[in-house]
């Protein structure tokens, strides 16, 4: 972890001396304030429209706002992490700085930290922002609270898994165009891995990237579901820790 804590330095400076972190915090929190507010608004109609009595009775602020909104937020991260990850290492390449720094005696594994981290921290950054919204929600109304603090942290996790599969895509391109696609046909690929069974004992549902977050967003935290995040960030870094160390045998 010392050895990554320069790389982690450097990388959360290249994010916020250019304009990419300022963009990516200033959409991602317009999307998601455009969504809530959205949901907000149908769930005050419903409300207020007699049409809808039997419906009205069974909605509350949870699954007609707070669900949706966690879900909502799920598939924005789908589009933005690759923008994050882009450039984690196609930008070293672009620079001619990849030789001198996977030459450097900082090893190979403390690079990659150093660059996961960093994106990481923007990722926290860009939910703590999305809490606002939550911080309305909860000055005016009264949702249940276990149900934003797990949605959180499925939320978390799903962008940890996202950051680790883009960061090992940024590792197979010099290109920071064709990493963002090549991260977000990864992602798509595990997001519909299920949706032909939405049943997790099924291969292709247990692959599911939002399968395992559905639990979260229903107020579960199941071990088995942060099991398989940890497994897929750990593959993440550990492909794009292969890729890289066999780049510089070549």
């Amino acid at each position: 972890m010392k050895d990554a804590y320069p790389i982690l330095k450097r990388e959360l400076r290249s994010y916020f001396t250019s304009p990419l972190a300022y963009v990516i915090l200033v959409v991602f929190q317009v999307l998601s304030a455009m969504f809530f507010f959205l949901n907000l608004k149908g769930f005050l109609q419903l409300q207020f429209d007699p049409n809808f009595q039997l419906l009205r009775e069974q909605l509350n602020l949870n699954n007609a706002i707070v669900v949706p909104y966690f879900h909502t937020l799920s598939i924005v991260l789908l589009f933005i992490i690759p923008l994050i990850t882009m450039r984690l290492i196609t930008d070293e390449r672009k620079s001619h700085t990849a030789e001198l720094l996977f030459t450097s005696p900082i090893n190979l594994s403390s690079i990659i930290l150093g660059k996961y981290l960093a994106a990481l921290i923007l990722l926290i950054i860009m939910l703590l922002l999305s809490s606002l919204n939550i911080l309305v929600l909860t000055v005016h109304g009264n949702p249940d609270l276990g149900y934003v603090i797990s949605s959180y942290l499925g939320l978390f996790f799903l962008g940890a898994s996202f950051l680790s599969i883009g960061l090992f895509a940024s590792s197979l391109s010099n290109s920071q165009l064709v990493a963002a696609v090549i991260a977000f046909g990864i992602l798509l690929f595990l997001w519909l891995a299920g949706a032909s069974s939405d049943s997790e004992t099924s291969i292709f549902g247990y692959l599911s990237l939002i399968n395992h977050f559905n639990n979260f967003g229903k107020g579960i935290i199941d071990l088995k579901d942060i099991t398989y995040y940890l497994s897929v960030m750990f593959i993440g870094l550990f492909l794009a820790h292969a890729a890289l160390y066999s780049e510089r045998w070549r």
